[in-house]
């Protein structure tokens, strides 16, 4: 069987129910997924609710099971907990791109069908082709590529491949999306040019990250220079200025002994929905997707859904206030990072933070850390407190899956061991256990570590 056909399956599926409860994930993939299919479902004239949860547990199944609804809709979530779905006889249709663990009839998986789901396919892109199977939903191919930026699928190729790739082309050809290569700093439609540096975190720019006077010295260095009293944006320079400031990024990533990789990941490609105002956080496709991760990991799915399916008024206004907030704290996570170090371990490095940074933006910054540690032949294993215990997330490079590292295996199996749950991808994972048992979740992750990478 196709993946096509799994998926029309699956739509079949939901549209003989009259109401739903659509389960996603709190992430920007997450928030475009439940968007997706309350798009589809609101067309169909089926009735729905959604939900997001920070990870999906015995405890949270329990409570929707306990709701008995008609229909269960797991987005961007539920392939970890198959087997658990079956026990409890939920009625359930699990549209999901993580590493399945069990068997579920109506399951739709990219993996099923080797193919990968951390880099060809999002969550948002596999509810999109069950969306498409239930009626004319071509247009929300948009989400979908907010999704997959959004879960950072675009990384390792520069650009988005595989089923992405088709979903990307279907969107242009419908004339929602454009794609060209540029500059990949965050805040291209929206800041002032020298905020773009100010807060580089993928790459850390040092000297430069988290200073504004290093930012506009930097500017003015090579001749950039504000009009009147205010900076300009980066959509608003001509193409020689945008040309002269790349060079000079790279001249100065150069000079600080920045490795070649790092210096690569200021220019890719970038994704623009023509469908939205310019100059607005919703133009550009990683805009869009970290103004989503702004409401979500701050527990406000509501507003994140409400901008995905076309609120431009209030519930906007609120999520770009959001986002400021999150910029901050992303880079006051960096920089604790920094100032703490990592721990080294034969097969990992980690860093606790504590309370210091939020649990659900931990892993954030674990990913980011990636732009400026000295080891990377080592996954990032990152700590925070969360409510009952600890939340773990991690981090590989495609150097270290292409040795044979798999973390949402490894992390899975070591959470489990330890009488947790965990899960994920192979170069991004999480987990959430007690915090007493970090040191022996450590040692056997270590091993397991080990065990794939030699």
């Amino acid at each position: 069987m196709t993946m096509g056909k799994k998926a029309s399956q699956c739509a079949v599926h939901i549209k003989k129910h009259t109401s739903a409860l659509v389960v996603s994930h709190i992430d920007a993939d997450g928030l475009t997924s439940a968007a997706i299919m309350a798009k589809a479902l609101e067309r169909e004239g089926i009735e729905y609710e959604t939900r997001f949860l920070r990870q999906l547990d015995l405890p949270s199944l329990n409570e929707i099971a306990d709701n008995n609804p008609q229909l269960v809709i797991f987005t961007d979530l539920g392939s970890g907990m198959l087997d658990a779905i079956v026990e409890l006889k939920l009625n359930a249709v699990i549209i999901d791109h993580h590493q399945p663990q069990g068997t579920y009839e109506c399951h739709l998986n990219p993996h099923l069908f080797g193919i990968n789901g951390a880099t060809e396919i999002s969550g948002s892109g596999v509810t999109y082709l069950v969306a498409s199977e239930m009626g004319n939903n071509q247009d929300l191919a948009a989400l979908a590529v907010v999704g997959a930026v959004g879960d950072l699928q675009h990384v390792k190729n520069g650009q988005l491949i595989g089923m992405n790739r088709q979903i990307l082309d279907s969107g242009v050809n419908s004339g929602l999306l454009r794609y060209e290569k540029d500059l990949l700093l965050f805040g291209k439609q929206t800041r002032p040019i020298f905020k773009l540096l100010q807060y580089s975190t993928d790459p850390y720019l040092p000297g430069i990250t988290g200073s504004e006077d290093a930012s506009i010295e930097f500017l003015k260095r090579i001749g950039i220079r504000q009009h009147g009293e205010k900076w300009r944006r980066w959509i608003d320079l001509e193409v020689k200025e945008k040309q002269q400031i790349v060079s000079a990024l790279m001249q100065f990533g150069l000079s600080r002994g920045m490795p070649g990789y790092r210096i690569e990941r200021l220019v890719g490609e970038v994704y623009t929905l023509l469908c939205e105002r310019e100059g607005t956080e919703v133009r550009d496709a990683c805009e869009y997707s970290t103004l989503l991760n702004s409401t979500a990991r701050y527990d406000h799915a509501d507003i994140g859904l409400a901008v995905c399916m076309g609120d431009r008024d209030k519930k906007y206004d609120e999520a770009c206030t959001l986002l400021n907030e999150h910029r901050k704290n992303l880079v006051e996570g960096m920089n604790l990072v920094k100032e703490q170090g990592l721990i080294k371990m034969e097969n990992l490095q980690y860093f606790d933070a504590g309370n210091k940074i939020r649990e659900t933006i931990v892993g954030i910054v674990a990913g980011m850390s990636m732009s400026f540690v000295n080891n990377r032949n080592l996954p990032i294993i990152a700590f925070a407190d969360a409510d009952g215990g600890i939340k773990i997330s991690s981090r590989g490079n495609q150097e270290l899956i292409r040795k044979g590292l798999n973390l949402g295996e490894a992390i899975g199996e070591a959470a489990r061991a330890v009488g947790g749950t965990g899960g994920g991808h192979d170069i991004a994972a999480g987990a959430f256990i007690s915090r007493d048992l970090k040191q022996e979740f450590l040692r056997i992750l270590n091993d397991k570590i080990g065990a794939q990478i030699k």
